[in-house]
């Protein structure tokens, strides 16, 4: 991660202030670029974790939040005060590992009280190495970020000595952020690998897909499992390949379609690479599907630019209208970025729009069989909304 410049006399000044007023229980603390320190009660694991501090309006599915490659470099506010109600366990996964730099909560973390908790919240943080602190007005901080954009941020468990948490404050304050950091390379698949699995039941747990009818190529930025679920339990093979796999190595697998999936970090430090292997699939003629990161790709590969956002889209309850029907969904987003909208190319058409913003939610290539959203389809925020995309990439494919 790089830096920038030092800290400035006044957020020294206001750090010093900070230290000053440290409450006598407090066993975290939150410290934030402009010397700004929130305190707290310590969970997870100890250490300190550097990450863009963002806020999450979801109500549930905190763990496969956690667990969203998207969120690596940040740490994660969750406004919803009473996490852990439903515990943690080993089905509801989004990634092998977590990304997520630290989180924080209002209240302490909630005793499991669900038939398929296998583990407390907080035991769950300290086995993966996440650091969190309790005990936040989570309420100020999301205000904070609404109108001054997500700030830099050092989660600290444990040592809250005046010299560890200087160095925290050196580090908050001389990071330059997620702006130009490509961070689908650290997230990414180090190896070309098959997924069979599919969608889980109640009944039946997970599925698996034995009798495919398509050969779906996925470009890992970042993807959540999930997805690849959804791909299988329509009858795809589903193939997935690094977010560095060229167009030829792509194509080299022979797929009736290629999806773009979600991912972390600036969209135009990746596409720098990343864009290139798209047009090329592109110019092969081959049906592309892309959601959050991937749809930033796609429409830099189409011609379009991408830029930070104020604060972000971050929760499971995003209205967004699809243009072609004039009906509105509910959408699940984590995404810092997006595409401008006056950018688009004449063979470019918008799809989809926010209705909390306006921003750009969707594109479709009028040249090519491709077409993107950037929310995510196979998240459910309640009723199922979007998982009708899914059903759209395969009519494309079968065209």
């Amino acid at each position: 991660m790089t830096a920038t410049s030092p800290a400035s006399a006044s957020q020294k000044t206001r750090f010093a202030n900070a230290l000053a007023a440290r409450p006598a229980p407090a066993t975290g603390a939150l410290v934030l670029g402009s010397g700004a320190v929130l305190w707290g009660v310590g969970l997870g694991a100890e250490g300190q974790s550097l990450g863009e501090v963002c806020f999450n309006t979801s109500i549930s599915g905190y763990q496969e939040i956690l667990m969203d490659p998207s969120y690596a470099g940040q740490i994660i506010t969750f406004t919803f005060p009473h996490i852990g109600n439903v515990g943690t366990n080993d089905e509801d996964i989004e990634a092998h590992q977590v990304f997520a730099r630290g989180c924080v909560l209002r209240c302490d973390i909630t005793r499991p009280s669900n038939f398929r908790a296998a583990q407390h919240l907080s035991d769950w943080l300290r086995a993966k190495g996440m650091t969190g602190i309790a005990g936040v007005d989570t309420r100020a901080l999301t205000r904070l970020i609404r109108d001054d954009g997500a700030p830099n941020g050092v989660v600290v468990n444990g040592d809250l000595s005046k010299a560890a948490l200087t160095v925290a404050f050196e580090q908050a304050s001389s990071w330059s952020g997620l702006t130009g950091l490509d961070l689908s390379k650290d997230v990414t698949t180090g190896q070309t690998y098959q997924w069979s699995q599919t969608t889980w039941s109640l009944k039946d747990g997970f599925g698996e897909m034995t009798a495919p009818t398509r050969r779906v190529v996925t470009v890992d930025f970042g993807a959540k499992l999930n997805i690849l679920r959804n791909l299988a339990a329509r009858g795809c093979e589903v193939t997935v390949v690094p977010a560095s796999a060229t167009a030829e190595e792509i194509l080299s697998h022979q797929p009736d379609g290629v999806f773009l999936s979600n991912g972390p970090g600036d969209p135009a430090a990746t596409g720098v690479y990343a864009a290139e292997a798209v047009r090329g699939v592109l110019d092969a003629g081959t049906p592309i599907f892309g959601i959050c990161l991937g749809h930033q790709i796609l429409a830099q590969a189409l011609g379009a630019r991408t830029s930070k956002l104020h604060q972000g889209h971050r929760g499971g309850n995003h209205p967004v209208k699809d243009l072609s029907t004039g009906k509105v969904e509910i959408t699940s987003q984590n995404h810092g970025f997006a595409v401008d909208l006056e950018s688009l190319p004449d063979n470019v058409e918008a799809t989809h729009v926010s209705l909390f913003d306006g921003t750009n939610e969707g594109i479709r290539s009028i040249r090519y069989r491709a077409f993107s959203v950037q929310y995510h389809p196979e998240a459910s925020p309640g009723p199922h909304d979007s998982h009708y995309l899914f059903d759209r990439f395969m009519e494309l494919m079968d065209a």
